[in-house]
């Protein structure tokens, strides 16, 4: 009887495929893990990639200060299980250091990371990043090359990128430039689930249903803050980052399967849903690419 590849298949060798290009022409890769869905995926990928050796490049995460305790606890217990070297780097750190500057203490920290993450691939000398980021999120990530050059101050300029025919990739750079790589490019949200249900993969427990207070604002729910009191409802979350602009979307689903069939009929990105820094401006994640965001 012959095999028939699904698409899960296709997306997985082609993921393991870049992996292994990136592990094996640069001279110093690091792969970022915030314990988030994307990033689950990507460390399974890795192992699939590299197994039974160690992952040939550490794990980065960018700690905003304002993440959510779930996840935080699953990113530390998922590093530890794998055994791989974890660098943690604070926008706490830059705000005490001064290169980070809020106009208020509640203020969103989102693009206030890349500062942060700029510093901590100077710091480690690093000219490769491999990151989780989907063409799908959004239409700025679209633009994205699967190796995305950034310059000697990690901006990124779109119109000026590098071709990549027949999969052919060039992640040559320079001394204090380096390339961000994203091996799940090519996926959607919709194959990022379709991947844990199959794999059996483990996520932070906001994915799923779960009662939680939240507030009404303009058709989205947030997190309510300290004056505000709320309601309950049963909610999950679609995507993880900054508590301050991160929001929940109603929901019961409690597994994959159920995520899986609630994301085949929606109609709306996930960044778009609940990702409220995506929403001041058209421009705002490209202007935050440009000056270095993931």
């Amino acid at each position: 009887m012959k095999y028939e590849r699904s698409h899960l298949d296709w997306l997985e060798s082609e993921a393991i495929y870049i992996l292994r290009e990136v592990a094996g022409a640069s001279a110093n890769p690091v792969l970022f893990f915030s314990g988030g869905k994307d990033s689950i995926v990507l460390l399974r990928l890795a192992e699939m990639a590299f197994r039974p050796g160690r992952f040939p490049f550490p794990l980065l995460h960018i700690d905003t200060g304002h993440n959510f305790d779930e996840v935080i606890a699953f990113r530390d217990a998922r590093a530890a299980e794998l055994g791989e070297r974890l660098i943690v780097r604070s926008v706490e750190d830059s705000i005490r250091r001064g290169t980070v500057r809020l106009l208020s203490k509640n203020q969103s920290r989102n693009a206030a990371q890349s500062v942060t993450l700029l510093e901590a691939v100077a710091e480690f000398g690093f000219d490769a990043a491999i990151g989780g980021a989907r063409r799908d999120e959004e239409k700025a990530r679209a633009k994205e090359r699967v190796f995305s050059f950034r310059d000697a101050f990690g901006q990124w300029d779109p119109k000026n990128q590098r071709p990549e025919l027949w999969d052919l990739y060039n992640p040559r750079v320079h001394k204090g430039e380096h390339v961000r790589v994203f091996p799940i490019s090519n996926w959607t949200e919709l194959d990022v689930w379709q991947y844990i249900e199959r794999e059996k993969l483990a996520v932070p427990s906001i994915y799923y249903a779960h009662r939680r207070r939240v507030v009404r604002r303009n058709g989205f729910l947030f997190i309510p803050g300290k004056a505000e009191t709320g309601e309950e409802r049963s909610v999950r979350f679609r995507t993880v980052g900054d508590i301050s602009c991160t929001c929940p979307v109603e929901s019961v689903a409690l597994t994959p399967a159920e995520i899986i069939r609630e994301t085949a009929a929606t109609t709306v990105t996930e960044r778009g849903a609940t990702r409220m820094d995506d929403q001041t401006s058209d421009a705002s994640m490209e202007l935050r690419k440009k000056e270095g965001y993931f």
